[in-house]
C-alpha cells in the first residue's frame, strides 16, 4: 500500500512539477522581487541600489497622475464589465435558440477573441481614424466626421466599444455552456404553471446560471483593471492622458520614466486593490450562486 501510494505520489508530482517550475519563474519570483523592489531606490539601470524604505509608497499619496488613473481605470472596468455581460449573455440567449445558422453565428461572435489585443487595437485605430472620417463625409453625419481618438470621452467610449466587441464572443460562450446545463423539465414545468418568458428567464434560468456570472464577473473585472495591450495600441493614454489606465500609467513610470522602484510600489497597491476586489466580489457572488 505504501509503495502504491509513493507510485501515486511520484506521478502527480510528475505532472504538477513542470506548471509549479514555470509558475514560480513567470509569476512568483518576479512579484516578490517586485515587493522588494517596492522598498529601494533604484532607476532599473545604474548599479546603485539604496533602501527606501517608505518613501516610495509616500509619495503615491501626493502622485495626481496615480489618481487620475485609477479613476480612469474604474471606470473603464466598471463600463467593460455591466456592457460585456448585457451583451455576451444576449448573444447566449439568441444562440441557444433553434437557429439554423446559430454554429456559424457562434463562430462569428468568437472569432475576434482569437485575435491578439494589439492587432485589434491597430486595427480599429486605423477604422476609427481613417474609416469613421470617409462615413462622415459620405453621410454628413457629425458623429463620424470627428476623430474619436483625439476627444476625451469619444477615446474613452472608443476603448469601452472595441473592448465589447474584442470579449464579448468569449463571455457568449460561457453564458451559452450555463445556458444549455439549465433542466428542460424546470421550463416546461414554469411554462406549465403559467410563467411567461420573462419570468421564466428571471426566476428560473438567472438563478441557475450565477456560477457562470461569477465566473464572467471575475474574468471582467480582473481583466479590465489589467487592460494594457488595447490602451497602448488604440490611444496610448491619450489625448493628454485622459484614457491612461493604471497598467499602462505603471508601464510609463517604469520603462520610460526609469522610475523603476517607484512604478513597483504602484504595481503592490495595485495587486493589494485588484485581489481586495475580486475576493469581495466572488465571495458575494458565491452566496447568491444556487446550489445544484
Amino acid at each position: 500500500m505504501t509503495k502504491m501510494r509513493t507510485r501515486q505520489i511520484l506521478i502527480y508530482s510528475a505532472f504538477v512539477a513542470p506548471a509549479v517550475f514555470f509558475f514560480t519563474i513567470i509569476i512568483l519570483v518576479p512579484f516578490l522581487r517586485a515587493i522588494i523592489y517596492s522598498f529601494q531606490d533604484w532607476n532599473g539601470i545604474s548599479a546603485d541600489i539604496r533602501f527606501a524604505g517608505w518613501d516610495n509608497y509616500k509619495k503615491i499619496v501626493q502622485d495626481t497622475g496615480f489618481f487620475k488613473s485609477f479613476y480612469f481605470t474604474f471606470k473603464y472596468v466598471l463600463a467593460t464589465t455591466i456592457c460585456l455581460n448585457i451583451c455576451g449573455l444576449f448573444l447566449a440567449l439568441v444562440l441557444n435558440m433553434s437557429l439554423k445558422t446559430r454554429n456559424m453565428l457562434r463562430t462569428v461572435f468568437f472569432l475576434p477573441y482569437v485575435i491578439g489585443s494589439v492587432i485589434i487595437g491597430f486595427i480599429w485605430q486605423f477604422i476609427i481614424v481613417r474609416l469613421f472620417g470617409e462615413i462622415g463625409k459620405a453621410t454628413g453625419w457629425g458623429l463620424f466626421q470627428k476623430n474619436w481618438l483625439s476627444l476625451p470621452d469619444q477615446a474613452f467610449w472608443s476603448l469601452v466599444l472595441v473592448t465589447v466587441w474584442h470579449s464579448a464572443g468569449y463571455f457568449m460562450v460561457i453564458y451559452l455552456a450555463a445556458l444549455q446545463g439549465v433542466p428542460k423539465d424546470m421550463l416546461e414545468a414554469a411554462e406549465i404553471d403559467g410563467a411567461g418568458r420573462i419570468k421564466r428567464f428571471w426566476h428560473v434560468v438567472l438563478p441557475l446560471i450565477r456560477p457562470a456570472m461569477t465566473i464572467n464577473l471575475f474574468l471582467a473585472i480582473s481583466s479590465g483593471f489589467k487592460g494594457f495591450d488595447l490602451n497602448f495600441a488604440l490611444t496610448k493614454g491619450g489625448p493628454f492622458g485622459t484614457t491612461e489606465s493604471l497598467a499602462f500609467h505603471i508601464y510609463l513610470d517604469a520603462f520610460t520614466k526609469n522610475l523603476f522602484t517607484y512604478a513597483a510600489a504602484k504595481s503592490v497597491i495595485f495587486f493589494l486593490v485588484l485581489a481586495s476586489i475580486t475576493l469581495v466580489q466572488v465571495a458575494v457572488m458565491k452566496r447568491r450562486e444556487v446550489e445544484m
